[in-house]
C-alpha cells in the first residue's frame, strides 16, 4: 500500500483529529502521573533554578509523555476511529 493510499485511509476531519489529540494527551498525562508528580515536587518553590535542578525529572517526564503522544500513536488512533466508524455504518 502506497503512502497516498495510507493517508486517504486514515483521513479524518479536523475536529475529529483534535478530539483524538486531546484524548491522546489525557491518556499520556494519566499514564505519566508518577513522573508529573516527581517533576512538580522538584519544581516546588523554585523559579529559574528549576531548569537545571529538575533536569532529570523533566527528561523522565518528557520521555514518558513522548511514548503516548507521537505521530504513530495518533495514526493508530485514527485507524481505530475509521474502523469503528465503518463498522457503525455497515451495521
Amino acid at each position: 500500500m502506497g503512502y497516498v493510499q495510507q493517508a486517504r485511509d486514515n483521513h479524518v476531519k479536523k475536529k475529529v483529529e483534535e478530539a483524538l489529540r486531546s484524548k491522546m494527551k489525557q491518556k499520556a498525562l494519566k499514564e505519566c502521573d508518577l513522573y508529573t508528580s516527581k517533576y512538580a515536587e522538584c519544581a516546588s518553590g523554585k523559579l529559574f533554578s528549576v531548569v537545571w535542578k529538575c533536569r532529570k525529572q523533566a527528561k523522565e517526564l518528557n520521555d514518558c509523555l513522548h511514548q503516548y503522544t507521537n505521530d504513530s500513536v495518533l495514526e493508530e488512533m485514527k485507524k481505530e476511529y475509521v474502523l469503528h466508524t465503518e463498522e457503525k455504518q455497515s451495521a
